[in-house]
């Protein structure tokens, strides 16, 4: 058995990883992940109404960009100006064009020529010369809704936070407007093909969840022989996750997944800095409570690793090497590499 990532230096022969997720936390992990692997696949939510996807989705009528315009700058490798070009956001005196990123643009303009949006982003994935690929969970122009203890329920990712801090109280679940739209086929062919599934890390209930209430995603994953891992939040989310534990974590995700969804969970070890903890107290966010027991009684393995990143100065965050070094550590640990007729492939030992 492989028992470590370092004995396979080839990115063409790594493990088929496919990351499901969005918002920053999922192109973090994706900067990492491309050092050790090509074939990389991350699975994007489509829920998104604010900024500057929320402009552009009101004005076309098309499924929201940021999310996947930073996973693509996660995976590109493009020249340096097209990369100062995706980063490039319009002063606040430009108008309706305020705030907006350029990389937005751009995808916008591909979804006009382009037969469907995942077709556009494809476009997009070869101008920038990804590794990998970047695809949309599915086509269907959905919304977001979130039910909370106390019966009232908010419509719009975007309005989730605030409503829940004047809620003062947890959300009970979420859903999709319309109800289980249909995957992208191709979305549920990387789930069935991979190797190692990753969900997370990201908002809890605006960023990975949403994913799996799009149908067919939380079966295939169920149904898969890959190791699926859920990677943990550092940090509990104002407006979101407040009071939560790393069980409450999993258990939500497999509430509105299925059960037998997840192998395991990998949460960090490594204290966070004070002045950080101190720039959160604001907000009522703490680092999110280690409970193995409560988690383990969900059919979940826990795992933790030091993947916080100790020298971040603004916010607490993974770090791309140490979060895809212990996601590599743990599937080469346990599974067994092998040649097949399609080329190399991995099998876990359960």
């Amino acid at each position: 058995m492989n028992t470590g990532y370092y004995h396979n230096p080839n990115r063409e022969e790594g493990p088929h990883v496919v990351a499901i997720g969005g918002g920053t936390g999922l192109s973090t992990m994706l900067r990492g992940l491309k050092r050790r692997t090509e074939n990389i696949t991350a699975i994007v939510t489509v829920a998104d109404d604010g900024g500057g996807s929320g402009m552009l989705r009101e004005d076309l009528g098309m499924p929201p960009p940021g999310d996947i315009r930073h996973c693509m700058e996660s995976l590109a490798n493009a020249e340096p100006v097209m990369g100062q070009l995706l980063h490039y956001r319009f002063p606040t005196d430009s108008g309706r064009l305020a705030g907006q990123s350029f990389g937005n643009l751009i995808l916008a303009a591909l979804n006009g020529i382009a037969p469907s949006f995942d077709q556009a982003v494809t476009m997009m994935s070869q101008v920038l010369a990804i590794t990998g690929r970047v695809l949309p969970v599915t086509n269907a122009d959905v919304q977001l809704e979130a039910e909370f203890e106390n019966g009232t329920k908010v419509v719009g990712e975007s309005r989730i936070s605030e409503f829940k801090k004047e809620q003062d109280c947890r959300i009970t679940q979420v859903k999709l407007l319309p109800e289980r739209p249909t995957a992208l086929p191709d979305a549920i062919e990387a789930i069935q093909q991979a190797d190692l599934i990753v969900f997370g890390p990201g908002s809890l209930y605006t960023s990975v969840i949403p994913n799996l209430l799009v149908e067919g995603i939380a079966a295939a994953a169920a149904q898969s022989k890959a190791m699926r891992v859920y990677v943990c939040n550092i940090m509990t989310q104002e407006g979101e996750t407040e009071g939560y534990t790393v069980s409450d974590h999993v258990g939500a995700l497999l509430e509105h997944g299925q059960k037998g969804m997840l192998d395991l969970c990998l949460a960090n070890s490594a204290p966070i800095p004070s002045y950080l903890v101190e720039k959160y107290r604001p907000e009522n966010a703490v680092p999110i409570r280690v409970d193995r027991a409560a988690t383990e009684a969900l059919g979940v393995e826990l795992v933790t690793r030091p993947i916080a990143n100790t020298a971040a100065m603004d916010f607490a965050r993974h770090d791309p090497n140490r979060l895809s070094e212990a996601l590599m550590e743990l599937f080469y640990s346990r599974s067994v590499r092998v040649a097949t007729d399609h080329g190399v492939r991995y099998i876990l030992e359960r």
